[in-house]
């Protein structure tokens, strides 16, 4: 079981993760986006690490929806209402638990990617952060139910958010600014699947300690 204290301590190694990698984030987002994906991201997460202290004792559910409501105010384009509602999404799903498992997890990737998929009315294979999300959520199901423990299914995750970063350079966008380019997004990975990918990467270092 993962207690709202390490769930805290997550989410701010998340936030280092992005501020890492935030200028490697925005070079992938000029060239097919706006140029400002990893900026953007790092603005919403520096608020979310402000916003942390006061949700220690706090519930799974306040803890996420509070991340997500900080990202949607913080992050501008399209990255901020897309990771905003998946936060919110999982907070939902997890309502007034003060302790989560690995079938919790499974449940809010789950519900973050519904989240994803309702906003930005996109699907697996559109160059999106959903062709990192989704294999991610199948692989960590499919170690799960192989009875794997919660660092080899997180492991899984990666690998799968990895292997859906690099399929993303092999199609065309069909979303987003980066559709505009249309044959020329060919040989870009996506920003956004990036973001998720180091995310994930996060939450998987966290469990090495």
């Amino acid at each position: 079981m993962t207690d709202s204290s390490k769930v805290l301590d997550i989410v701010g190694h998340i936030g280092e993760a992005i501020s890492e990698n935030a200028q490697f984030l925005t070079d992938l987002d000029a060239a097919i986006g706006d140029n400002d994906h990893g900026v953007n991201m790092a603005r919403g997460f520096k608020k979310v690490e402000e916003d942390l202290p006061g949700l220690k004792d706090k519930d799974m559910g306040a803890i996420f929806k509070k991340v997500g409501m900080d990202i949607v105010s913080a992050v501008g384009g399209s990255s901020g209402p897309l990771y905003g509602t998946a936060f919110m999404k999982a907070g939902a799903a997890v309502a007034g638990k003060m302790e989560i498992d690995l079938n919790d997890f499974l449940k809010i990737m789950d519900e973050a990617i519904s989240g994803v998929q309702l906003r930005g009315k996109a699907e697996k294979g559109e160059k999106t952060m959903l062709d990192a999300m989704m294999p991610a959520r199948d692989a960590m199901r499919e170690a799960a139910e192989a009875g794997k423990g919660i660092k080899e299914v997180l492991d899984a995750g990666v690998k799968a958010a990895e292997d859906g970063v690099e399929y993303t350079k092999t199609i065309i966008a069909t979303k987003g600014r980066a559709s505009y380019l249309g044959e020329r997004s060919i040989g870009h990975q996506d920003p956004g699947a990036t973001s998720f990918m180091v995310m994930l990467k996060a939450v998987a270092d966290k469990y090495e300690e």
